[in-house]
């Protein structure tokens, strides 16, 4: 038996360009989805009273849904989908259309922060 050189081992092929885009892609999307949901949450006090204008402090359910204890990421992908339009609810989409994706950050901070129940500023 002859030993093996180095020019006869199959290697194995490399991932293309378009794989190593699709991962780069994959892991940056879930980046901003950290960065975004790590807000400013002074900042997203500052920028609730137009929220607690309907939306309850103290996560009190009186026909408008409470927004405190919510994780993060889960009230930026709602005002997300209210700003594209993928909820249906146009009072909700003119206002969250006006937030920035920062603005979002900082009120899903502040508002994440919050027990229910506590009225907590």
């Amino acid at each position: 038996m002859r030993p093996l050189s180095s020019q006869s081992i199959a290697r194995p092929p490399r991932p293309g360009l378009a794989v190593l885009a699709a991962i780069a892609l994959s892991v940056s999307g879930a980046a901003s989805l950290s960065a975004a949901a790590e807000g400013d949450r002074e900042y997203g006090a500052f920028l609730s009273g137009e929220c607690v204008t309907c939306h309850q402090i103290t996560g009190g359910y009186d026909g408008i849904p409470p927004i405190v204890g919510w994780p993060p990421e889960t009230f930026v992908h709602a005002m997300e989908d209210y700003r594209d339009g993928a909820r249906p609810n146009e009072v909700m989409r003119n206002i969250a259309a006006r937030y920035s994706d920062e603005e979002l950050a900082a009120l899903a901070a502040y508002f994440g922060s919050i027990e229910p129940g506590s009225g907590a500023r």
